[in-house]
């Protein structure tokens, strides 16, 4: 895995790039975000959606409320980037859809799209 920063201004964004899946539960959430804050003094995040277990697309799972809770507690923004047509649920569909109108998670096809949410917020 490796992570580059973004910097403009005083906002900064961990890109993360890897081949693997890195959080496949809670607990691989928080170490990503305690390794990137500690590491890169960083709390904006990007990464693939291929880096993210599929599970965390089944809602019912209830893997992903988990995660993007924690993210909320610590004030950690995470984008995910990737193709989210795949999916049929409309339950999914919302869900992305209030994501991206808020401030603190976002789901976006293009990277340079999740940079500039990610920098546009505090």
């Amino acid at each position: 895995m490796n992570i580059c920063i973004d910097q403009k201004g005083n906002s900064r964004v961990a890109i993360v790039d890897s081949s693997d899946i890195i959080i496949r539960d809670v607990q691989d959430a928080l170490d990503l975000m305690a390794s990137i804050n500690y590491n890169n003094e960083c709390y904006k995040i990007m990464i693939n959606k291929s880096n993210v277990t599929k599970d965390f697309f089944e809602l019912k799972t209830r893997l992903a409320g988990e995660v993007l809770q924690k993210y909320a507690n610590y004030n950690v923004k995470l984008a995910i980037v990737g193709d989210f047509d795949e999916y049929n649920s409309k339950s999914l569909k919302d869900f992305i859809y209030e994501c991206n109108n808020g401030k603190q998670v976002f789901f976006l096809k293009d990277k340079q799209d999740a940079l500039h949410a990610l920098h546009s917020i505090n």
